[in-house]
C-alpha cells in the first residue's frame, strides 16, 4: 500500500467487495485503475459502462481469466497480473516435492511410522537423487522457474511442451508419452484448458515406471482422479498432490487413506509472508503504468487461450 500511495490517489478503506454495492458504485465514474486480487468480484461489461475512464486492472494474483470479461480487453484496457511473483513459491514447493519423492521420504516415513524402528545403517537401494529421471509437463512460468530451480542438481531432466520448440540447455524435449516412460518423478505445471483436461488419464498414468511419483502442483482438473486411485491403491506409484478434482476433496475420499499419497491443502501458491510479494509486484507495475514505462507482465488476450 505504500507502493501504490507513491503514485495515486487511493481510498484505503474502501474495498470492493461487490461492484454493484452502493459505496463501490459512488466512486467506479472516476476510477482510473483497479488493483484486484482473489476473491475479486467479477469486471464485467456492467462494471465497465459504470467505470469510463478504467484505463488499467493490475491483479496482485495469477490468474485473470475467472474476474475479467473479454470486453476488459476489447475496450484496450490494461491487464497486468502478478502470476511470475506467484510462480516462485509454487516452484519452491515442487522442487522440495521432487527431492523428497527421490529419497522415498513418503513412503518411508509411513514404513517408520509403521514399524516404530529401523536399521540402523540400512541402504535403499531404489532410492536418491542422483541421475534421478524427472519429468516436466508444461514451461509455464512455473514449469520455467521450476527447471532453474533444478539446475544445481544431479538430476536427468526432461520437458515436454506444445508450444516449445527447444528446450533450455541440459534439458531433454520429449513427447508426453515418452516423457511419461522415462521419467521417476512427474510433476505437472500445464494450465487447466479444455485441451488439459485430464491429461493425465488412465492410459498415461500407466506409462509412468513402476516406483514413480507423480506430483500436481498445478490444476486438480489435468488429473482423472479415478485414474489415478486406481493407480495408486496398487502401491505401483505414489502421488504429491496440492491440489484434486474435487477440490476439496470428499471427507470419505480414500485418498486421505492411502500411505503412498501425500496430500496439502492447496498451498503451494502465495501464502503467510508470500503475499507480499504480489502486494510488490502489483506496486511495480503501477509504477511503470503512471511513468509511461511497459508493464512487466501484461496479459494480452492473445495469451488467454493457454494460460492460467
Amino acid at each position: 500500500m505504500a507502493g501504490v500511495r507513491r503514485f495515486v490517489d487511493v481510498d484505503e478503506a474502501l474495498v470492493a467487495e461487490r461492484f454493484d454495492s452502493p459505496d463501490v458504485l459512488a466512486v467506479l465514474s472516476d476510477v482510473e485503475i483497479l488493483v484486484t486480487g482473489w476473491g475479486c468480484p467479477p469486471v464485467d461489461a456492467t462494471v465497465l459502462a459504470a467505470a469510463p475512464r478504467l484505463r488499467a486492472v493490475l491483479h496482485a494474483a495469477g490468474s485473470v481469466k475467472g474476474h475479467l470479461a473479454p470486453e476488459c480487453w476489447e475496450r484496450g484496457i490494461a491487464v497486468s497480473s502478478a502470476a511470475d511473483a506467484n510462480a516462485v513459491p509454487v516452484a519452491e514447493l515442487t522442487l522440495a516435492m521432487i527431492l523428497l519423492a527421490g529419497k522415498d521420504a513418503i513412503g518411508l516415513r509411513e514404513r517408520y511410522r509403521s514399524e516404530r524402528t529401523f536399521a540402523l545403517g540400512e541402504i535403499h537401494g531404489a532410492i536418491g537423487n542422483f541421475r534421478r529421471r524427472v519429468g516436466i509437463i508444461g514451461a509455464s512460468r512455473i514449469g520455467r522457474r521450476v527447471l532453474r530451480l533444478l539446475e544445481p542438481f544431479d538430476l536427468t531432466v526432461s520437458l515436454t511442451d506444445p508450444y516449445l520448440s527447444a528446450p533450455p540447455p541440459g534439458v531433454r524435449l520429449l513427447a508426453l508419452d515418452d516423457l511419461l516412460r522415462h521419467s521417476d518423478v512427474v510433476t505437472l505445471h500445464a494450465p487447466a484448458t479444455p485441451d488439459t483436461h485430464h491429461l493425465m488419464d488412465r492410459r498415461r498414468l500407466a506409462l509412468i515406471p513402476d516406483g514413480g511419483v507423480l506430483v500436481n502442483t498445478a490444476r486438480g482438473s489435468l488429473v482423472d482422479t479415478e485414474a489415478l486411485f486406481a493407480e495408486l491403491v496398487t502401491g505401483r506409484i505414489s502421488a504429491v498432490l496440492d491440489v484434486t478434482d474435487p477440490e476439496p476433496l470428499p471427507a470419505n475420499s480414500p485418498l486421505f487413506e492411502l500411505p503412498n499419497v501425500f496430500l496439502t491443502p492447496h498451498i503451494a501458491g502465495s501464502q503467510g509472508n508470500e503475499i507480499s510479494r504480489l502486494g510488490h509486484a502489483a506496486a511495480d507495475e503501477l509504477e511503470r503504468l503512471v511513468n509511461g514505462v511497459p508493464l512487466a507482465h501484461q496479459v494480452l488476450a492473445a495469451d488467454l487461450d493457454r494460460v492460467a
